[in-house]
């Protein structure tokens, strides 16, 4: 017999009812340290004042009245997120995927507009991810996620990121109208991509003509210790940006950012979203932007994934056998095991840590942005013990294999 949730999850047996900045509670009471943050969107913990301030304020007075009427939160925040970017105007939508969804319509249009009927290839890398919908899906072009859907939609196109001779080429290529990419890489394995590499991919893009889009939706708003990923690199700044998840520090909200030549093309009717910009996303997304955008959040962030970091090399040291690299950049932290990554979630919850896997047999960190010196010690000792466990069954298992 089915169950009542469609069974496309495998949660954790772990039932939070309550939380508190890096904290969980259960039913019992016991207290877990998430590095999990709702992957990536609760970058301000849970229940954070200004947030639950902004909510409870908003809620009293608007709540949803569609973009067939002014929502003058949108106006607010859109000016907020053009003056910290490359950008000149923004779409509100719900999740991540669905503004990576404006952002491949938008690059299309941009082409259309101007005649160039031919230009619909989206050119995207190995070990992406934008998304569950159906061209997000086809934007990343993971098989796994792909089986089982019908035939692959036409118009996308993929390349392993060290390929560059293969995606210059691309690039290159009367059809192609844009190039999607994540400057850190979540899902896929916690990579941070090589500088010079998007440099490069940014000066080819303008040489061609072909639009370069950012996946920020995991690794932007603070994340990596800039307000966004791309800004550590001189030279790189893109034409559309997707963000969401931390935009709302727990409220369903994202956008899509494009310069004003990247958007001509997208005029009345030709977008649209029913919650897409609503008064209570709105007003949660400003709060939370106006905490992340703080200087002393990024320098915190800063100083506490330098920290985490360290230990984290300090412990790979120690346990050979089952840490191989540290990834990531900032609090988007990667840890490619030399075990099953399931396996060593699993022990890590015995340990009353959660973490999350990604591609390419890695664990994820991504504990809130304002997770304290003391609560980076804690993980790391939480995380070493995890490391002995998992080393003691490496153990037991070569004993029983040898008997």
């Amino acid at each position: 017999m089915i169950a009542p949730v469609m069974p496309v999850y495998a949660p954790a047996p772990v039932t939070p009812v309550k939380g508190s900045g890096s904290w969980l509670f259960d039913e019992s009471g016991a207290a877990w340290l998430d590095c999990i943050g709702g992957v990536a969107v609760n970058a301000l913990g849970h229940c954070h004042p200004a947030l639950v301030a902004a909510l409870r304020r908003q809620s009293e007075r608007l709540w949803h009245v569609g973009n067939g009427l002014q929502i003058p939160g949108q106006a607010e925040l859109a000016k907020r997120l053009i003056a910290s970017t490359f950008a000149d105007t923004v779409f509100f939508a719900n999740t991540g995927t669905e503004a990576i969804e404006c952002a491949i319509k938008t690059a299309r249009r941009h082409h259309a507009v101007k005649g160039n009927h031919e230009r619909v290839d989206i050119v995207g890398f190995h070990g992406s991810f934008h998304g569950r919908t159906f061209a997000a899906l086809n934007a990343a072009g993971n098989t796994t996620y792909l089986e089982g859907f019908g035939p692959p939609m036409q118009g996308f196109r993929h390349v392993a990121f060290d390929d560059v001779a293969c995606w210059e080429k691309l690039v290159a290529a009367p059809g192609t109208a844009a190039v999607i990419v994540e400057p850190v890489q979540g899902e896929g394995g916690a990579r941070a991509l090589d500088p010079a590499k998007l440099q490069h991919l940014r000066r080819i893009c303008t040489r061609s003509g072909v639009l370069l889009v950012y996946d920020e939706v995991q690794c932007g708003m603070g994340r990596t210790g800039r307000l966004f990923a791309h800004q550590w690199i001189a030279d790189a700044e893109p034409d559309i940006m997707a963000i969401a998840k931390a935009l709302g520090g727990g409220f369903p909200v994202s956008a899509c950012l494009a310069s004003a030549q990247a958007a001509a093309g997208m005029t009345v009717g030709m977008h649209g979203s029913t919650f897409g910009g609503n008064p209570l996303a709105m007003a949660v997304a400003i709060a939370a932007f106006d905490e992340i955008s703080r200087d002393e959040t990024l320098d915190a962030v800063n100083r506490c994934s330098g920290e985490l970091r360290a230990g984290l090399e300090a412990i790979a040291g120690r346990y050979p056998k089952v840490l191989r690299e540290i990834r990531g950049r900032g609090l988007l932290i990667g840890v490619q095991l030399a075990v099953v990554n399931k396996d060593f979630i699993s022990l890590a919850r015995e340990q009353n840590l959660l973490i999350t896997g990604g591609g390419d047999n890695v664990v994820r960190l991504l504990p809130a942005l304002t997770i304290t010196a003391q609560e980076v010690r804690e993980v790391l000792i939480r995380f070493e013990r995890t490391c002995e466990a998992a080393s003691e069954r490496l153990v037991a298992n070569t004993a029983e294999a040898a008997a």
